[in-house]
């Protein structure tokens, strides 16, 4: 059929107008290639390098970012034809802003407290995701709709209309990949040197159009886009920049945890969301698709043996100059040959190591580890994440809380060991006759221990005085806080006199911060346990 040219780029079911060209050859689909995704490309993965927070980080329009930035399109071209492109692109310029402020919030490190099992999880659960649907040009197919479930449905139809030809190409990268000796690969790519080999082979074998190949790329410079901003969308054009900035920060933060992992680095979450805002503000500007951190490319990087941004800033200005002036280069590679370097990609990114030896350390760790997994390989790697993360906090917080628990003490025989007195403030204690409550406090405070301090002061009408020793306490909760108030109440209801140990500042403001400190007067309120229980000791004997 020749060279078409067409003015629609379709991403799943949604049309965006983008003037991008691509080639149809006989017999096989369009190659689709729009100029905002290599200019985004280009630019974001630069602009990222230069002025982000992590030595090997690559950045590009990632999947989700594209998915929010054509329904951004759609929903602004529909309604405004004339401008609402550049009202499109301006929602991205937004969202960089937005991830600006975030990264000078130091609001960055949030994002990456995660534990390994999670991490793990969706590395693996990525690393899946990239062989499945390389599958499909593996044996010399187009992808199915559907992603990953409409890969895995028409994988039966996909094999029995497998090209043979295709197939040993792709089968041939994967040996030279799998086969290079460890000795050369620190002098060489190995990635590279499979591309160039196989291509040069396939060349010799096959016409040029007898096998699928990348095709023409389209040339040009990017057109700049003014921002524009319409007064009657305005709340949309702010709540689309919202989700595509956050989401942007996901996806760029998580990439970087993974890019970590693998270089046992650390990257600077600030400084490099501040990176990424700037970068997707020059791609909108420039009428491209806004990027994130992309985990493909980076584990790609990384294993080729990038350990700096030079990398990424060399990654953009080859992209460029083969949009530009070198874009023949490229033509005559195999679609397949890409298969087969993506899929050992994916096979290096399953965390083997971990999954091996994981159901041998922790239950749950291996639990939340392959479910994370599955979500990411079959929902979303957003949902999947997240999920695995609120899991992982519930059984943390539900083990600290079991350590904690042991941390709050009532005791008022002198006897018992469980608190830290000495022997004069012991003998203080035996000598109330079991009529003062010693109730102890250690470590931080959090909310889930409010039971049990609950549970420990739950017939304080037994006694005569109740000490309340804080001083082993650095930090308290609000909902600690309450529950300290509620014993509190609950003593001074059954004529209990309270007096509270108190030393740390920090927690003493917290307690006046709740009014929890109301409840007491000045003089029930000690800095030492001995001055405490000397108090204690006056009041069983009449004497206060």
């Amino acid at each position: 059929m020749g060279a078409l040219q067409r003015e629609s780029v379709w991403w799943g079911t949604t049309a965006v107008d983008f003037g991008c060209p691509f080639r149809w050859r006989s017999g096989s689909p369009p190659v689709l290639v729009p100029k905002p995704v290599w200019w985004g490309a280009i630019l974001v993965g630069l602009f990222a390098a230069l002025f982000g927070g992590s030595s090997t980080l690559i950045s590009e329009p990632t999947g989700p970012m594209t998915v929010i930035m054509t329904a951004v399109l759609t929903t602004m071209v529909s309604r405004y034809p004339e401008g609402g492109m550049a009202m499109g692109f301006t929602v991205v310029m937004m969202a960089g802003l937005f991830q600006v402020i975030l990264g000078a919030l130091k609001l960055g490190k949030y994002v990456t407290l995660m534990p390994y099992s999670v991490i793990s999880g969706f590395m693996s659960g990525i690393g899946v995701i990239l062989i499945i649907l390389q599958l499909p040009p593996l044996l010399g197919q187009t992808t199915p709709e559907g992603g990953v479930l409409g890969t895995l449905k028409g994988l039966p139809e996909l094999i029995v209309n497998t090209q043979q030809s295709e197939l040993l190409l792709g089968l041939l990268t994967l040996g030279i990949l799998f086969s290079f000796p460890q000795r050369y690969r620190r002098y060489m790519p190995v990635q590279l040197v499979a591309l160039v080999i196989v291509t040069l082979l396939s060349l010799w074998w096959f016409d040029l159009d007898a096998i699928r190949r990348i095709g023409v790329i389209p040339t040009g410079l990017p057109t700049l886009v003014l921002p524009q901003i319409n007064s009657e969308v305005l709340t949309t054009m702010v709540v689309d920049a919202l989700v595509l900035g956050t989401l942007g920060c996901i996806d760029t933060l998580l990439s970087a945890v993974i890019a970590d992992s693998l270089t046992r680095e650390e990257h600077d979450s600030d400084k490099e969301l501040r990176g990424q805002g700037l970068a997707n503000m020059v791609a909108g500007l420039f009428g491209a698709l806004p990027g994130a951190g992309g985990t493909m490319g980076t584990v790609v990087n990384v294993q080729v043996g990038g350990r700096s941004p030079l990398s990424a800033i060399v990654r953009a200005l080859i992209l460029a100059a083969v949009i530009l002036v070198a874009g023949f280069l490229t033509e005559p590679i195999p679609m397949a040959v890409l298969a087969g370097i993506a899929i050992y990609v994916g096979f290096n990114i399953l965390d083997r190591t971990f999954i091996q030896r994981a159901h041998k350390v922790s239950l749950h760790q291996t639990v939340i580890m392959y479910g994370v997994m599955i979500l990411t390989v079959l929902v979303d790697l957003i949902v999947a994440v997240g999920v695995g993360v609120f899991i992982a906090n519930i059984i943390a917080i539900e083990h600290l809380s079991r350590e904690q628990e042991k941390q709050v003490k009532a005791i008022s025989d002198a006897d018992e060991d469980d608190v830290p007195l000495s022997d004069m403030e012991r003998s203080l204690l035996h000598s109330a006759n079991g009529k003062v409550l010693f109730f102890y406090l250690s470590g931080p405070m959090i909310f889930s221990v409010s039971k049990a301090i609950a549970r420990q002061h739950s017939k304080i009408e037994e006694f005569d005085v109740m000490i309340l020793d804080l001083s082993d306490v650095p930090m308290i909760d609000m909902t600690v806080g309450l529950a300290l108030e509620n014993a509190i109440k609950d003593a001074v209801e059954a004529h209990c006199q309270v007096f509270l140990l108190c030393p740390h500042q920090k927690t003493r403001d917290q307690l006046e911060r709740l009014h929890v400190k109301n409840w007491l007067t000045d003089d029930h309120t000690f800095d030492s346990r001995y001055d405490a229980l000397r108090a204690a000791h006056r009041v069983t004997d009449g004497m206060l």
